[in-house]
């Protein structure tokens, strides 16, 4: 038995190094990038990186289960740096599986917030998202919809759309409550919403504006960037939301829920002088420059300005609950959803 797990071990690695043999991962002045991104944007941010320093940057996409099992099987021989994803559900699940490794960086404890990394130092965010409320400007008045609370409100009743509660955008919302208002309250908010949906949750954050401008519903939960690209887009998609408008809610208390797209750097990096300098050039103003106008989330730099269509929103209050804190609540989160036949 003990030669057979030899011969085993022994096959893996020589995998492994075929497989780096025959990519560009195995550079030597490279930094190699696991994503669940996928916007044009990030490529154009990764040239810009190389152009400037002279450091490849070597991509993987995939969804970020999928990259967690690959980081997984790989382990130590894993030819991973620096990890890229979305909402701090999923920045949760890379650092509780101890694929990360804390990153110590002046830099990024000066430009960003507080509330937007991870306490111990193993991810931090490169722009911010928010779950807004999208409605009819004809049929919606905003005071009626002027925190997450009010939709469980039976005025509502058959008027709101969203997308499935298994979706990580939705998780975390559920999350934030449970960690402002409690558990029992936000369960009793999510079987309130449930009761006031137009519709079964189907599709995607886009679909329920459309669905709205469609006469279906009159509100929707969506990110705000979702809105912000229909307005920016073609005169198709302007026409879509020419009747919605969105609003951050809960600006009386708390702010408005945020999200990020975070990164970290991974536990076993084999290149990790490569990627501190490109986890530092994330957060340059340049790179957030560009990130914001080709994604239309919000850079988390806040002297680097939003591109037009996000500054026309105003300013707005946002939530400071430390997004960690989203992420330790989302086991309890699928519990509320599931009890609350949110589906």
């Amino acid at each position: 038995m003990a030669k057979m797990i030899k011969r085993v071990n022994i096959v893996a690695l020589t995998a492994t190094a075929l497989w780096l043999a025959g990519t560009s991962l195995a550079g030597a002045a490279d930094v190699n990038v696991y994503s669940s991104r996928h916007y044009p944007t990030d490529q154009a941010m990764y040239d810009k990186f190389t152009a400037e320093t002279g450091i490849k940057v070597n991509v993987v996409q995939g969804d970020i289960n999928g990259l967690v099992q690959r980081l997984q099987r790989e382990g130590a021989n894993s030819p991973a740096d620096v990890i890229i994803t979305v909402d701090a559900a999923n920045l949760y699940i890379l650092k509780n599986a101890k694929l990360l490794q804390p990153f110590k960086s002046a830099t990024v404890d000066e430009v960003v917030p507080a509330n937007l990394r991870d306490p111990d130092g193993q991810w931090f965010s490169i722009a911010v998202r928010s779950r807004v409320i999208a409605y009819n400007t004809d049929k919606v008045k905003p005071a009626d919809i002027a925190t997450y609370e009010s939709l469980s409100d039976p005025k509502l009743k058959g008027k709101v759309l969203t997308r499935s509660s298994n979706h990580t955008y939705n998780l975390s919302l559920i999350a934030s409550l449970i960690a402002n208002d409690g558990l029992d309250k936000a369960e009793s908010w999510a079987k309130g919403l449930v009761a006031n949906f137009a519709r079964a949750p189907q599709g995607g954050d886009t679909d329920q504006l459309k669905a709205i401008a469609a006469g279906e519903a009159d509100i929707a939960l969506t990110n705000h960037y979702y809105y912000a690209r229909l307005k920016g887009g073609s005169d198709a998609d302007k026409k879509i939301v020419e009747k919605i408008a969105i609003l951050f809610p809960n600006q009386a208390d708390r702010g408005a829920h945020i999200n990020v797209s975070g990164v970290g750097l991974t536990k076993n990096a084999p290149n990790k002088a490569e990627a501190a300098k490109f986890l530092e050039f994330l957060i340059s103003k340049d790179a957030q420059k560009v990130m914001s106008a080709g994604t239309m989330e919000f850079p988390v730099r806040a002297d680097v300005e939003a591109d037009p269509i996000l500054a026309s929103f105003g300013k707005f209050k946002v939530d400071t609950l430390n997004l960690a804190k989203l992420g330790e609540a989302t086991p309890d989160a699928l519990k509320v959803a599931d009890r609350a036949g949110w589906r």
